[in-house]
């Protein structure tokens, strides 16, 4: 029977549902092979020739592919259609021939289905096709570059600016995005303005609030009103005039939906939607595919399968009614450049079937189909019809205008199933407004706008007294308000609005959003606090790094052309060698060049680039790198072992003064409460006792560095202790550890107390340095100064005796591996894991593992395993029939020891 190869057992286990047993259904557990991590694996020389091997963990699965081919010729490829699963295709053809598991007589082809139903699938076996080869090349140029930047670019970055992990071609211009946009943020100067708004009332009784729009008879721009006496004044000539409606213009308006989701704007508005990552939108994504619910879940594309459309219709008319429904279809157009990578939208594959009728247990991929299913529905809709609303008021002699806005829906249309999310928090255009004609005189309602003066203002006390504070002004009536606003910076990215971001520059496709702002993140050079994305030290000097040194390959127009570039390949308008001997051509000669950098001179280097950033002008005019605590040293970046930068002296040791990586004033924000120069604490026996805070946390620390001294006495202060609490006292006691208790009854070996890495406990050996002994942790830091022999005894002695421990029982049992052996979810130290046989993986964030499945487990085990080269044990041989013992001949005797030793002495 043929054999069909897919990526994953739980998109092999949906398959083979809908082919039967016609067919043997395989999984190759994603890619069967890769470059060789090391250096060589792509020969520049030889016309990048590309070396590949096949993952330890992925030869069984190759094996197995081999074995079913034995009985049978014929091979169906049926990995994701696009270029990393037609990349996977291939990998499997040329694996199979190269161990001669395809003949001569083996017929290979390659199906295609953008989504996992019995109709796509079957449909797709009567459409055969072979591997194709420019998405192939395109797939081999984008891994070679990757690969060349990857292993020149890192081996500069370890060499010159320590601490720094590794480069990559997208992810390093990612990250410069990141990094950029912190910049303006620190060097953002906020702008002060003010707004004034009225709350008035009609003839009937009816309010509504209107906002400043002319004074003097001139139109306000943004920052005419720039103090509080500006806005005093304009509050004042708001309340001193009679006003009246000048205009009523209502215009009706439509609004439509936005397309149905591709890669990209599913990942911005599950971010926006549920806070999700792009990694696990992807994730949930992937299952919600592989159960056959949605189509393809990478592709930039957003047209719809004429079928599917018809479906839409009808589930939006049974649903919702005829008046949802317009008069034709829907038609979005494709925005993707290049076809061939293009695939139809990302919908659900049944639109009759929402969340509720699925009953989807886990919960990210119910909330995930529930918005894809909504927005598929909505896209295919009838416009919202809207009416906007615009009163002008003004006064008599026209010195004064006032404008009120206002929305209203009058036919929801798609607004009724799905309302796209956003990234800003702009006001809408307002509520609906009262009904109003013009030359109706309005008057301000009395004290309607107390409440928000009060929360404005910060005081109602003060309010009371003057009527005005620094951030409000408040009329005598209560009805006309002015408030105090400035500027904002704009904001970090999320991880939608950086992907938005990527989408517009043209920078990566939809299969790699999701691993490039991971891998970010795993490398350390961003961390992600709340739902923004924040640079690290590390990735801030690696930014500074490539972009003087390495400008062009961090610049975004490069960057987009080059995946241009790729996207020809794609498409069969240019050769993949070409692309990569011109890249490689600069690229290398870039990397020559910064052969004899030294790393004081990129440092020094980085400092003047940053210099504007790290040390601003200062207001008198001073020098604002020379050092505040000796007045004689001059600040410059520093970096440190763990690959952090700080702001330091240049008299160091002398002067410690040290701030962190940043421009000045960053050091206020220091939880500890210690300054940059340390803290005297004060004279203990003749020494001074300061307090400082280092790389690892605040310590306590017994005079000074110097020449004959430069590693004096220090110690840790204890996370439950406030560092800004610490007194000479506590200090002094912290500085008088290891406390030597005494000897143990039993052996007379010491026992110590001491506050170590991970909190209080007692050694019991013969020094405290010694690397033997028995350690036992004590429960409270003060315990480490008071306890006595007795109560040390006792906690020894309850310490469990080293020895197997007792076995875990799984948090669940999964089941059987295909390969043999149990498949189960335990309780780990750092979090729940799934363990099979000796290969232990963390379970991802976003993967609950109560409801995890054995379809989740195998691809992560086999990511896990990839990694670490683990192998599964295998079976014990069986032991070979005993021999029967051989009949002894009459023959010569054997040589005695004597007799050996006299022939050998005769030879």
């Amino acid at each position: 029977m043929p054999v069909v190869v897919v990526e994953s057992p739980a998109k092999a286990k949906t398959i083979n549902k809908y082919l039967g047993d016609d067919y043997t259904v395989l999984a190759s557990y994603g890619h069967v092979r890769d470059l060789p991590p090391k250096d060589g694996s792509v020969d520049t020389d030889h016309d990048f020739d590309m070396i590949w091997e096949i993952s330890p963990d992925s030869r069984k699965h190759v094996k197995a592919i081999a074995d079913a081919l034995a009985g049978d010729d014929a091979l169906i490829l049926a990995t994701d259609p696009d270029r990393e699963g037609e990349a996977i295709s291939w990998h499997l053809q040329e694996a199979l021939t190269k161990r001669k598991a395809i003949k001569k007589s083996t017929e290979v082809s390659r199906v295609v289905f953008n989504a996992i139903t019995k109709s796509a699938v079957t449909e797709a076996m009567k459409n055969p096709r072979q591997v194709d080869l420019e998405l192939v090349h395109a797939y081999l140029a984008r891994r070679a570059l990757d690969y060349l930047v990857g292993f020149n670019l890192s081996p500069v970055l370890w060499r010159k600016l320590p601490g720094a992990k590794s480069a990559g071609r997208v992810q390093s211009v990612c990250l410069r995005i990141i990094v950029e946009r912190e910049m303006e943020i620190e060097a953002f100067k906020p702008r002060e303005y003010w707004s004034v708004r009225a709350v008035l009332e009609t003839p009937r009784g009816q309010t509504f609030t209107a906002r400043l729009t002319v004074l003097g008879g001139r139109k306000l721009d943004k920052f005419d009103l720039a103090t509080a006496e500006a806005a005093e004044l304009a509050v004042q000539a708001v309340s001193s005039r009679a006003l009246a409606v000048r205009s009523v213009e209502a215009k009706p308006g439509t609004r439509n939906p936005a397309p149905p989701f591709m890669t990209s704007t599913l990942q911005q508005e599950a971010s926006r939607k549920f806070g999700f990552g792009a990694r696990q939108t992807m994730s949930a994504a992937q299952r919600l595919y592989e159960a056959g619910l949605i189509t393809y879940m990478r592709t930039d594309g957003i047209d719809m399968a004429p079928e599917a459309v018809m479906s839409a219709r009808d589930a939006i008319k049974d649903r919702y009614g005829d008046n949802y429904l317009p008069g034709s279809p829907r038609m979005y157009k494709n925005k993707a450049k290049n076809a061939q990578e293009a695939h139809e939208c990302i919908r659900p594959t049944d639109m009759g079937r929402d969340a509720a009728a699925l009953r989807i247990s886990d919960g990210d991929q119910r909330r995930l189909y529930d918005m894809i299913w909504k927005r598929t529905i909505a896209s295919q809709m009838a416009a919202a019809r809207l009416e906007r609303t615009t009163i002008d008021v003004g006064s008599p002699d026209e010195q004064v205008m006032l404008r009120a806005t206002g929305q209203v829906v009058l036919f929801d249309g798609f607004l009724k199933v799905y309302e796209e999310g956003r990234d800003d928090d702009g006001d809408d255009e307002g509520a609906r407004l009262p009904q109003v004609a013009e030359g109706d005189t309005v008057s301000p309602a009395r004290d309607a706008l107390q409440a928000d003066y009060e929360k404005a203002a910060g005081s109602a006390d003060a309010v009371v007294e003057t009527r005005k504070s620094a951030a409000a002004i408040l009329s005598d009536s209560g009805a006309v308000l002015a408030q105090q606003h400035f500027t904002q910076p704009p904001p970090r990215y999320t991880e939608a609005s950086l992907v938005k971001r990527m989408e517009e520059l043209g920078i990566g496709r939809p299969s790699t959003y999701a691993s490039i702002v991971t891998t970010i993140q795993d490398r350390g050079y961003v961390v992600k606090d709340g739902n923004r994305l924040i640079p690290e030290d590390k990735g801030r000097l690696v930014t500074a790094f490539l972009v003087n040194y390495f400008r062009k390959y961090v610049g975004y127009d490069f960057t987009a052309d080059l995946e241009s570039q790729l996207d020809d390949v794609s498409a069969g308008e240019r050769d993949y060698k070409e692309v990569l001997h011109q890249f490689w051509r600069d690229f290398s000669a870039a990397i020559e060049e910064t052969a004899e950098l030294r790393i004081t001179e990129v440092l020094e280097k980085i400092n003047e680039v940053l210099e504007p950033h790290l040390f601003p002008p200062k207001p008198d005019g001073s020098d604002p790198r020379l050092c505040p605590n000796c007045g004689a040293g001059r600040l410059s970046m520093r970096t440190a072992r763990s690959g952090g930068a700080f702001i330091g002296c240049s008299n160091y040791p002398e002067c410690r003064y040290t701030r962190p990586f940043g421009p000045p004033g960053m050091e206020d924000t220091d939880a500890s409460g210690i300054p940059p120069e340390g803290k005297l604490l004060g004279v203990d026996a003749g020494d001074n006792i300061y307090a400082h805070k280092g790389r690892f946390g605040p310590y306590v620390q017994r005079g000074e560095v110097t020449e004959e001294n430069k590693k004096p006495p220090r110690q840790s202060i204890p996370k439950d202790w406030p560092a800004d609490q610490v007194d000479l006292e506590q200090a002094v006691k912290l500085l008088s550890l290891p406390r030597e208790i005494g000897p143990h009854p039993e052996d007379g070996v010491t026992i110590w107390a001491n506050i170590g890495r991970y909190g209080p406990y007692l050694k019991h050996a013969e020094s405290i340095s010694h690397k033997g002994g028995t350690n036992a942790n004590l429960e409270d830091v003060d315990e480490v100064f008071t306890i006595g022999m007795n109560r040390a005894v006792e906690v020894l002695a309850s310490k469990p005796k080293r020895g197997k421990p007792a076995p875990t029982t799984p948090l669940k049992e999964l089941g059987e591996h295909p390969d043999g052996g149990a498949v189960n979810v335990m309780k780990g130290r750092y979090g729940p894991y799934v363990k099979w046989d000796k290969v232990n993986a963390t379970l991802p964030k976003d993967i609950d593992p109560e409801t995890m499945t054995l379809e989740q487990a195998l691809p992560i085990l086999a990511e896990r395993a990839a990694k670490t080269g683990a192998k599964k044990k295998a079976a014990p041989k069986k032991k070979p029939a005993a021999k029967k013992p051989a009949a002894k001949k009459p023959a010569a005797k054997k040589k005695t020891a004597a007799s050996k030793s006299s022939s050998k002495a005769a030879e």
